[in-house]
């Protein structure tokens, strides 16, 4: 192929143009992009006309948006102080377990920690004389004789109960003294403490606002507000605010600063939902606010008491009550929100 052939390969006719006139193909390939820019831009002009001629009552008005109102809560409680109290049958399950060890364990030495005919072994002797046993609250028991065989405990009898057990804890804690005759030293006894009551003076008065109250159960704060509900405590967010910022706010701006909590999580454990009769305007004039939306947060109590002196939201009074208790003072609809949040103990 010679040159002259070379070249005129390159150009070939131009749709639209005459046949005489032949452009190359970068040339052809420039003038159909500008075609299609130009044809782009005509769409995009003819497209701003005709929105400019719809008129702005076309389009929804911005004061017809509809929410509800985010507030945060906090479900602040204190925990279980002591063991709950046993069931019958545990009791007796518990019972039969020591006995059976005491029945079961090899005898007791007791010369390896009494000298013989001291002060400790002679009270060690009228102990075993006594209780016929080496367990102090469990009943007598002889395993010799004619009643050896009489070991088990009627129905009613009061040695499984742990107020009897106390009680004969306390009687062979603090027996007479004893006088080591060849020595003539007195075996030394300190003032034994009784136990303290589970049932303390706070439940004697049914005193609501103290901690030292139902020690077995958890109590939950619950505030009384300006217009006589009682609540959790709540509050809206403010800002960009999360849910776990607003309650350790929430609870400074309501029971004070002299309680030592912690706000457990940054997920809330419940929500309640609550309608206005009539939707109002928030905040924003352009939100119209349908009701409220309370999520809740867990929070513990370690030290402190509350206190309204400075209370930020009017509220008019607290109490610490239990899950039953709490049921008496909401309402149903507020109670079916939150019950389910609040443990059994």
């Amino acid at each position: 192929m010679t040159a002259n052939s070379k070249s005129a390969s390159l150009f070939i006719p131009f749709a639209g143009s005459r046949p005489s006139v032949r452009l190359c193909k970068s040339c052809r390939a420039t003038i159909s992009r500008q075609r299609r820019h130009a044809s782009a831009a005509a769409a995009i002009a003819e497209g701003e006309s005709q929105t400019g001629d719809i008129s702005p009552s076309a389009f929804p008005s911005s004061r017809s948006q509809l929410a509800y109102q985010v507030r945060a809560g906090v479900v602040l409680s204190r925990p279980p102080q002591i063991t709950r109290d046993l069931t019958p049958f545990e009791k007796a399950f518990y019972l039969y377990q020591r006995r059976l060890n005491e029945r079961c364990a090899l005898p007791f030495s007791r010369y390896f920690y009494f000298k013989r005919d001291s002060a400790e072994d002679k009270e060690w002797k009228r102990k075993a004389k006594q209780r016929l046993t080496a367990a102090r609250e469990i009943g007598v028991y002889s395993g010799y004789g004619t009643e050896a065989w009489n070991d088990e405990l009627l129905v009613g009898a009061p040695e499984s109960e742990p107020e009897h057990q106390v009680e004969a804890l306390m009687k062979d804690a603090e027996p007479p003294a004893v006088s080591d005759e060849e020595g003539g030293s007195t075996l030394k006894r300190e003032p034994v403490e009784r136990p303290m009551s589970r049932i303390t003076e706070s439940d004697k008065k049914r005193d609501t606002k103290s901690l030292d109250r139902l020690l077995q159960r958890s109590l939950y704060l619950l505030v009384k507000n300006a217009e006589g509900r009682w609540t959790f405590p709540h509050t809206r967010l403010m800002g960009k605010e999360s849910l776990h910022t607003s309650a350790e706010r929430l609870l400074v701006q309501t029971a004070g600063i002299n309680m030592n909590t912690w706000v457990v999580g940054n997920v809330p454990i419940g929500h309640y939902q609550f309608d206005f009769r009539r939707s109002s305007l928030g905040e924003d004039e352009n939100v119209e606010e349908l009701g409220e939306k309370i999520f809740f947060m867990k929070a513990r109590i370690m030290a402190g008491q509350a206190s309204l002196a400075q209370n930020a939201f009017g509220d008019t009074d607290y109490q610490w009550l239990s899950k039953e208790e709490i049921q008496g003072f909401v309402t149903r609809q507020y109670w079916s929100s939150i019950r389910n949040m609040l443990g059994d103990r």
